[in-house]
């Protein structure tokens, strides 16, 4: 059996993508997804997401992390879907989908640029770990860990690897871990923040990710940032616009930055 799928970038988390309206691809395979994902063995890719269709919506986005399980909310998966959709003739410049964290809303600017919005958010809460760190969840779980301007390394020769694995796996975030998103903060808050973001499920960094800088953008406002707040990855910029309430909660949260199709064909299953 031959497998048609796409391969998408959003500036650097880059996904597998496959249009699967008619539902032949097994999604209880964990195995198959992880060799599909795999960047030695396979196509090579952060994560898989089947395009699919839903009664109410556009279509639905399922989401897979690249050891094959099923994972939370992808924000550059979501804009990168929302860019496939309308590669495949679904949509036009705006739409609204389905995803595992409820509906979300998005549209694509005469500039290629995606704008997906995302959950309300609830105000940063201290994280178990670390003392100025905070905790949010922006579709996704995330550690936000600011690194001192005082102190080295700076984050450009940070140890993302060995920090973040020993974070996402401490016992405070059992069973279920979490992502953690390490920040360098910029002398001026207007410019842009820089992020490097240690992924589980992937168990590695990687080069961006959507709802990380959503959530270094929102714990950013506690220090001088405001929307919309530009955030510098490794794989490219990104932006977070919001609304802030009085309760220090977050509403009205868009995700931008680019969606790319790098390339699409066949691989035998």
């Amino acid at each position: 059996m031959k497998l048609q799928f796409h391969k998408y970038q959003g500036t650097g988390n880059d996904f597998v993508m496959i249009d699967d309206r008619a539902r032949t691809f097994d999604e209880t395979d964990q195995a198959l997804i992880a060799r599909l994902c795999h960047r030695r063995f396979g196509i090579g890719a952060d994560g898989l997401i089947l395009l699919r269709e839903k009664l109410g919506f556009d279509f639905e986005m399922v989401y897979f992390n690249a050891d094959g399980h099923p994972s939370s909310m992808c924000g550059n998966g979501g804009r990168c879907t929302v860019a496939f959709a309308r590669f495949l003739g679904l949509i036009a410049d705006q739409t609204r989908f389905l995803a595992v964290d409820g509906p979300h809303e998005a549209r694509i600017e005469p500039d290629g640029i995606v704008r997906l919005r995302m959950i309300d958010v609830a105000a940063p809460q201290p994280a178990e770990v670390g003392e100025e760190d905070v905790f949010l969840h922006t579709g996704s779980p995330h550690h936000v860990h600011f690194l001192d301007p005082s102190e080295s390394p700076k984050l450009a020769e940070f140890n993302v690897f060995a920090a973040g694995h020993d974070i996402r796996y401490h016992q405070a975030y059992d069973p279920t871990g979490t992502n953690v998103n390490f920040v360098e903060v910029p002398a001026d808050p207007n410019e842009p923040w820089p992020v490097r973001t240690y992924e589980r499920g992937v168990e590695d960094e990687t080069l961006s990710c959507g709802t990380g800088v959503t959530a270094v953008a929102l714990a950013a406002s506690q220090r001088g940032a405001t929307s919309p707040v530009r955030l510098r990855t490794p794989g490219g910029e990104l932006e977070v616009a919001f609304e802030q309430q009085p309760s220090g909660s977050f509403t009205n949260v868009w995700l931008s930055g680019p969606a790319v199709r790098v390339f699409g064909g066949g691989v035998e299953l």
